[in-house]
């Protein structure tokens, strides 16, 4: 008998996972955030999981404004559901995950119990990690806590973005989804409770533009991790020239500059944090196209030097 999988997702991240889960198992139905204006002309769309649920021909889509809305819930018991996979979505109540006969199970983008939260991804690079991964867990009441089923680990390059690490971890999100379906249905999945979490890794809470303002007193490789970790969104950005410049990509620069200012050399631009300088190789000023530092000073005429307020 062909298994009941429910699949729950919202952004492009998720869409991997369905592709696998749907083309080894089948999905009886997904389960999506409802369509809203997007873009500059404020267009409704559907999600990225919706639009991929579509092109595989998955006709039952929910899209509740309310996870906890009575009809709702009806409407998912009644598809008998055996497994409920679930990946970047919104917290489920009790009354939901506890619908499926074998479980219903998260695929978060970190290696439990670090960087629990909105954004894994972004933290584990802002943290200076030199490894992630993904962890699939039963869920429970307590958010990102369940106990693990299944992880799937991957090396962060010394320069990778949160945007490039984002793009890796898709297709190994992927494999877990489908990997736990398959344990779940065979019965060969050991759920692991969860280590107690490092404090100073344990939370990684949605980072926001306001908060995106580098510190120039901070260690050069905080301030390096910080750019990378938050490239290409929100972005990184400093006060510069009376403007807002946001830093997309920063590198480690012997040239000395002092901390908290800026300086153009050799058609590069330096900047100076607490104990070393970067050179900021890709850069936005308000209005204009991200670009790279060297064919900005190509055209610059202003100042050759400054400070960051």
């Amino acid at each position: 008998m062909q298994p009941r999988i429910i699949f729950m997702g919202t952004p492009a991240f998720a869409v991997p996972a369905l592709r696998a889960v749907h083309e080894t198992y089948g999905v009886v139905a997904v389960v999506t955030i409802p369509d809203k204006p997007q873009g500059r002309g404020l267009e409704i769309r559907g999600s990225d999981v919706k639009i991929a649920a579509e092109q595989l021909g998955i006709t039952r889509i929910l899209q509740p404004t309310a996870l906890k809305d009575e009809d709702f819930i009806k409407e998912v018991t009644s598809l008998e559901p055996d497994i409920m996979c679930v990946i970047a979505f919104r917290i489920l109540p009790r009354s939901v995950y506890t619908i499926p006969t074998l479980g219903a199970f998260n695929v978060h983008a970190s290696l439990l119990p670090k960087f629990r939260g909105a954004a894994p991804i972004n933290h584990a690079i802002m943290r200076g990690e030199h490894e992630t991964g993904v962890t699939s867990f039963l869920l429970n009441d307590v958010v990102d806590t369940g106990n693990i089923i299944t992880q799937r680990s991957i090396v962060i390059g010394q320069h990778t973005t949160a945007g490039e690490l984002y793009e890796a971890l898709m297709p190994l999100a992927a494999v877990c989804a489908a990997d736990t379906c398959r344990m779940l249905l065979t019965g060969t999945a050991v759920p692991m409770p969860q280590t107690p979490a490092d404090p100073a890794f344990a939370a990684a809470p949605k980072v926001f533009r306001e908060t995106s303002g580098i510190d120039w007193e901070a260690d050069v490789e905080v301030v390096r991790n910080f750019i990378r970790g938050l490239s290409p969104l929100p972005c990184a950005w400093t006060l510069w020239n009376d403007g807002l410049l946001k830093i997309y990509k920063a590198t480690a620069s012997s040239v000395h500059c002092e901390t908290g200012t800026w300086k153009i050399t050799d058609n590069t631009l330096i900047a100076g944090a607490g104990n070393g300088a970067l050179s900021l190789d890709e850069i936005q000023l308000p209005g204009k196209k991200r670009i790279a530092a060297t064919e900005f000073l190509r055209g610059y005429r202003g100042a050759a030097e400054g400070s960051f307020a």
